[in-house]
């Protein structure tokens, strides 16, 4: 239980930090903006690509990727579904819901977790993968298309193809399924510079939450509440049902599977729509209200299946 607690301690620091850097306008009114776009363009392609290049490609073929795929995809059509077709909401705010509400914080909470609560710091590597080099691409994929302004189909079409993290990703991925090993010269920079990326999207989550309360604006709240709800309860639910009964797992893998899949919505998410404007406060409250609610469902999940 500790290992939970500590984790979300951690997180909760930096965010903290965030919004008194934010409260006090110590970095000026442009800082988020400016953190932001470093973060897309700069912190997190690298430490993607050193991430992925450095993983072993073979634990993503694994039964464990099977049920985490089918799981965050499914979860993530039919938030999508409900979004589109039951709220009406737009192409953005649906992207961002379903994301929000099938992406998982595998970096910033998942690796602590996986440490002190699970063991096994490689457990979080696939849902890592697949959110990077499959979920990621779609849906900034979609947003390129739904907030592209100008440039006509030549703007759409190479738009995804020119974004910095699907390029870091995909580069990483042909490196590790290659089997290239890049000497640590080349790495070093990558992982110094990627380093900074958790960090400092924490701190502008956390200077963006500065004048602003969760489920405050109503025209946001049904949504905030739907997505939270799916990613807190129906998420990790739909994990322990497809590893114990569709795939007939064993206790351990069960135990795992389930809290990947009841870890919070990621940081990401936030980033994701803060870069292309898309339902911001959606996914700033969704990340807070799942970070905060996850704590007992993440506690309850370990006291209930821990093998």
């Amino acid at each position: 239980m500790s290992g939970v607690l500590i984790g979300f301690a951690i997180i909760a620091a930096v965010i903290v930090t965030g919004y008194g850097v934010g409260r006090s306008g110590l970095l000026g009114p442009q800082a988020q903006f400016v953190l932001s776009r470093l973060a897309f363009f700069v912190l997190m392609p690298c430490l993607l690509f050193h991430t992925i290049a450095t993983a072993d490609v073979r634990t993503l073929f694994s039964p464990m990727l099977a049920v985490s795929a089918i799981t965050a995809l499914s979860v993530a059509a039919g938030t999508a579904l409900v979004f589109g077709l039951v709220l009406r909401r737009p192409l953005t705010t649906t992207t961002v819901g379903a994301l929000a509400a099938s992406y998982s914080n595998a970096n910033n909470i998942g690796l602590p977790v996986a440490v002190y609560v699970l063991g096994q710091a490689t457990a979080v590597v696939p849902v890592i993968m697949l959110q990077l080099v499959v979920m990621a691409p779609i849906a900034l994929t979609v947003l390129d298309a739904a907030t592209a302004s100008g440039g006509g189909w030549r703007r759409r079409v190479l738009g995804p193809v020119s974004n910095p993290l699907i390029i870091a990703s995909l580069l990483g991925l042909l490196c590790s399924v290659t089997g290239v090993q890049l000497p640590d010269p080349v790495l070093e920079p990558f992982a110094l510079v990627g380093g900074a990326a958790v960090p400092v999207v924490l701190l502008s989550f956390g200077m963006n939450l500065h004048g602003a309360a969760p489920l405050r604006d109503p025209a946001t709240r049904v949504d905030v509440l739907l997505a939270s709800g799916v990613k807190l309860l129906v998420m990790p639910a739909v994990a322990f049902l497809l590893a114990r009964y569709a795939f007939g797992l064993d206790a351990e893998h069960v135990f795992v599977l389930t809290v990947l899949g009841g870890l919070p919505a990621a940081q990401n998410v936030f980033n994701y729509a803060q870069r292309y404007g898309a339902a911001v406060p959606v996914a700033r409250d969704v990340v807070l209200l799942t970070t905060v609610g996850s704590v007992p469902v993440l506690v309850g999940i370990a006291a209930l299946l821990h093998p």
